[in-house]
Parts: structure tokens; sequence; C-alpha cells
């Protein structure tokens, strides 16, 4: 059979500051660039997104692939409307001129917004729709985090979303989503589906699958699809800083009858609405937090890890707040290590001045206007070219543009030229930190760093300090949700 693979992922955060135009899909940070045709295959080889997953899966079983186009962007702020429409017309254009198709798999995230289109993956489908037609079978993975609407579910045949986060398993959700497209083609005919909105939105902290209660909700998702005999079974937690009508979690059920299909989904939806009460995380202000860090570090073994959830390049943060670092210098606490800032300015300033030398800097604060001015040492310096090594995105070739090691007020500060979520050891070892070795350790991430650093962690603390990734969105200016969305669970 002839299966188009493409892929079009971003996560749209309505109220960052700097949007996602054609340069931040060309150089994504830590994924595979933008590409076309045949390019998309070598992009994608060897990395751990999920369309490398859907191409071996379809390989695998003799079938002949055709890369459509492929490219995805840190979270930021809406996707330009010239970088949509580009990407777009990529995709839509060049299914066309593979046609005739048996299927289509589409990468997506699921929680992208345009400029000019809120609902960025149903709007794609829509397209993809009135080019190919409504007969031909096509099968999308979602991210954990997807705002799945209504749309998306009439307009793809199967929607199927990762059940992880962090999310170790996006490369065996494409393979999951490949294989369901598989049995649509041969199945004939689709499947029944049944959608659920959840009636609340969900901080991104406490949609961690490595904690209660998330980590039992997913740990009976595979056994509630058995029993339920659905084709797929699906939770999406959604991202809560999507301003439009379809944010927020949802459920949807495949199966051979839609009595079947509601019935999984009512399960499902029922599941989470137990768990209500339970969605909570602490949250440590920034002193509080270090000074905790620096009692606990005091006994020596593993680091403590402090986690700077609300400027998350991964969810739409700029990665360059000073809250956490001002806490660390102020608080003496000598020997810690955060990262990694995404200041171009700074990192180029420290090459210029070499290992050794002191630079004055005012490091970071474009995105809020309160940089960290002092005098720097220059330690380390490093190209940014790194491989990740962590079970996240193992094999992903990284490219942070110059980077450097800084140290002020006895804290070491990892820069680097474009920003990354810290979620994997790799970033830290390019400058010469080897993480499980420091006594505290600071992440601009929310969740994701917990795969690669709760394990050599002695204690986890989810921060409060300066960034737009809040962790309660009941506190943003919404004026697009649906009437009855609750803020909070």
């Amino acid at each position: 059979m002839r299966i188009g693979v493409a892929g079009f992922q971003h996560e749209s955060h309505s109220f960052a500051l700097f949007p996602a135009d054609l340069s931040a899909f060309e150089k994504p940070g830590g994924f595979p660039p933008l590409s076309r045709g045949e390019a998309v295959r070598a992009a994608l080889a060897g990395t751990r997104v999920p369309a490398a997953g859907a191409i071996e899966a379809a390989e695998a079983e003799g079938h002949e692939v055709l890369p459509l186009a492929w490219g995805m962007a840190m979270p930021s702020a809406p996707v330009t409307r010239e970088a949509f429409e580009t990407i777009a017309a990529w995709i839509v254009e060049a299914a066309a001129a593979a046609m005739p198709l048996d299927g289509l798999y589409l990468d997506l995230h699921g929680a992208m917004m345009a400029e000019h289109a809120p609902d960025g993956e149903g709007e794609l489908l829509r397209r993809l729709r009135d080019r190919l037609g409504p007969d031909l079978p096509i099968a999308a993975s979602l991210d954990l985090h997807a705002n799945v609407t209504r749309d998306m579910v009439e307009l793809a045949d199967v929607l199927t979303a990762y059940r992880t986060y962090p999310h170790i398993d996006m490369k065996e959700t494409g393979a999951r989503a490949m294989a369901l497209l598989l049995r649509r083609i041969a199945h004939a005919r689709p499947w029944a589906r049944a959608f659920r909105t959840i009636d609340f939105l969900i901080p991104v902290p406490a949609q961690c699958t490595m904690m209660p209660p998330m980590q039992q909700v997913y740990a009976v998702l595979p056994e509630l699809e058995a029993a339920t005999g659905t084709a797929d079974l699906s939770l999406s937690l959604g991202f809560p800083y999507c301003d439009f009508e379809g944010c927020g979690p949802a459920v949807t059920a495949y199966a051979e009858t839609a009595a079947s299909a509601e019935a999984a989904a009512e399960r499902l939806h029922r599941m989470v609405l137990d768990q209500r009460g339970n969605l909570a995380v602490r949250l440590w202000p920034a002193e509080e937090a270090v000074a905790h860090a620096r009692a606990r570090a005091s006994l020596g073994g593993p680091p403590i890890v402090l986690a700077d959830t609300q400027d998350n390049p991964g969810g739409g943060g700029h990665g360059d707040t000073t809250g956490l670092l001002a806490a660390l210098v102020n608080g003496g606490a000598h020997g810690a290590v955060i990262g990694v800032f995404n200041d171009a300015a700074s990192a180029t300033a420290a090459h210029a001045a070499g290992i050794g030398a002191t630079v004055e800097l005012a490091l970071g604060g474009v995105s809020d206007g309160v940089p960290f001015r002092g005098r720097f040492k220059v330690l380390a310096l490093g190209d940014g070219r790194f491989t990740c090594t962590g079970p996240m995105t193992r094999g992903n070739m990284a490219d942070l543009g110059p980077t450097a090691l800084l140290e002020t007020g006895g804290v070491h500060v990892v820069v680097a030229s474009r920003k990354m979520q810290a979620y994997d050891q790799a970033m830290f070892r390019h400058v010469g930190i080897e993480p499980a070795s420091v006594p505290i350790i600071a992440l601009k991430s929310s969740v994701h760093f917990r795969a690669d650093f709760q394990p050599i962690a002695k204690e986890i603390l989810v921060v409060l300090a300066p960034g737009p990734v809040v962790a309660d969105p009941a506190t943003l200016p919404f004026t697009r949700l649906r009437p009855g969305l609750a803020l909070r669970p």
C-alpha cells in the first residue's frame, strides 16, 4: 500500500510574547528541522519523534511510505499566518500530488493555534479533506496535551495520543497510529467514534504521569481499552494556555459500534472526573525552595532538582526569566547550576571574551524586562551541538548555537543561543557539567525533565518564579473559552 506521511507540530500559548515564524520550524532546538519530500526520511531517522515510529512501522509491514513534509517548532505564541499557510500548503499539495494514496498518517500536536486559525489541526484536516476527499483513511498521533476539538474527531478516522508525560512514548505512539491506520484501511469502513470533553482545565504540573493521580489513570488505560473492545481509547489532558473554545481535556474512543465507543469514552471520562480533587501539586516560592534545597544539599548525596516551571520553554516560555537565578545567588546556593538560559547576546559575549575571562552582562530578561545584571566568569564554551541521550529524545540532534557555562556569585549558569527545555542531561554535559555531581540543579522545565533527572534526584521541588507558563491557568485573562469550562479542577 501507498501511505503518505506528514507532520506539523506546535504547542501554542495564547499569552506568550513571541510567535512561531518559519525560522522557528527551520531550527527547532533539539528536534529535526523543517523538511520536505525524501529529506523528511533522513531528518527523522534515528530520532524519537512520532513520525519516525510511524515510518518504521509501515515499512516493517512492507508498505511504501511517501514522506510529504514535516516540521515542528518550540512552544511559543501562536504560529504566524505566513508559517502556517506555507507548511499547510506544502502538506496539502504534496498529498494531492502523491495520490492515489491508500492512507495518510499525520504527526500532529493537537494544541496548535495560528494567528488566523485557533484550531490549527482542525483547519489542516479540513483543507486535506477538501483536497483529498472524504474517503481517504487518515490517522493522526497527538501530544498528551492536545486540545482535541470536534472538528478534529470528525475529520480524521482515528486520533491517538501519547500516554506518558514526560513524553517517552512519542515514537511508540506514532507506530500505534500507523498500526491503526493500516487496520482502518483493511477494515474498509470507519470505526464508530465517541468524544467527551472534560469541564475543567488541569494545571500542567498535575498532568505528570510519573506521579498520582495521572500515573494511575494512564496505567489502567490499556486494560480499559482491552476490556471495552475499542480500537483506540485516548485521554488528552489539554494545553491550558490556549484561549479558544476548544481548550481543555478530552476523551476519544473508536470501536465497531457507537454503543461500544460511547461506553468506553464514558468510563474513561468518569475516571478522570473521580480524580478531580487530587489534581494538586505543591508549589514552592523561589526563596523558600532555595533555602530548603541548600539545607537538604548540605547533607550530601544526589542533587536537589528545582523546576523553574513558569519559564518552561516547552510550554511557551522564552527561557530567559531570572527570578530563580536571583534567588539562588541571593540565597548563597554555591555550586548550584541553572539552565538552560536562552540568551544569544550573552552567549556571544562569552565566546568573544573567552574561557577564563570575566564579563559584565545583563543576562536574560528579554521577555519580561528583568535581566540579571552582574559580573560573570566564563568557565566553558560549546557550539551547542550534541546528541540527546535521555529517554524522551534519545538520538535527536540538538543545535542550540553558541553556548557557554558562566559563574556568578558561586552559581553556575548554562546559556545558549536558542531555546530548548532543560529535559536532557546532555545539555549540561555539553559544557562540562555532570548533573549527578552537583548539589542543586535548577531546570527551565515543568515536567519533561523528570524522565532524565528524576532518577538522579534526591528531591524535586516545583518552583514559582516569573514566566508565562503559569502554574495556575485561572490567573490568565481568557476571553474565548467555551461557557461552563472551569479554570481549575
